[in-house]
C-alpha cells in the first residue's frame, strides 16, 4: 500500500493496522507501475483500477500470473455471464464475492494459483487415478 500511494494511488478508506489486525482498505488509483496491481495482498484490501471500456477492464482482470477467483457485478447478468466466460480464472461468481466456498463444489485456480481441483467428485477424480487391474487364480477356460 505504501509503494501504491507513493506511485500516486490514494487510501479511499482504511489502511491502518491494529497489531495483527489490518483494517478493511479500498486504494484507488492503482496501475501497473504499483506492486499492489500484480502482487497478492493476502489481506482486507481492495485494489480499484479505473479503466474506460469492457474491453480494457478484461485485459486487466486476466492481466495477472494468477487465477484463483473472480467476481462480475452487473445488473445485466446475460452480459455479466459473458464477460464472467472470458476471464482466466478457476472460479468466477456474478454478482457475489470472490471468497464463496461449498465443500461439494470445485474449487481451484488457474496459472499460478494452484493445479488441480478440490472438493466434491472433481476433488476425487483430479487426485486419483482410476485403474483396471484383473487377477488370475488359476488356468483360464476359453470356449472353442
Amino acid at each position: 500500500m505504501d509503494d501504491a500511494q507513493q506511485h500516486g494511488a490514494r487510501l479511499a478508506c482504511g489502511g491502518k493496522a491494529e497489531g495483527v489486525i489490518m483494517q478493511p482498505t479500498v486504494v484507488d488509483g492503482v496501475t501497473k507501475s504499483m506492486r499492489l496491481y500484480g502482487e497478492e495482498s493476502f489481506g482486507p484490501v481492495v485494489a480499484m483500477m479505473r479503466v474506460k471500456d469492457e474491453e480494457e477492464a478484461l485485459r486487466v482482470a486476466n492481466d495477472s500470473e494468477y487465477g484463483l477467483s473472480a467476481a462480475v457485478f452487473s445488473r445485466d447478468t446475460a452480459r455479466a455471464m459473458q464477460f464472467a466466460q472470458r476471464i482466466e480464472s478457476g472460479i468466477c461468481h456474478i454478482n457475489a464475492p470472490t471468497v464463496h466456498d461449498e465443500p461439494q463444489m470445485p474449487f481451484g485456480g488457474v496459472k499460478s494459483s494452484g493445479y488441480g481441483r478440490f472438493g466434491g467428485k472433481a476433488g476425487i477424480e483430479e487426485f486419483t487415478d482410476l485403474r483396471w487391474m484383473t487377477m488370475q487364480l488359476g488356468p483360464r477356460h476359453y470356449p472353442i
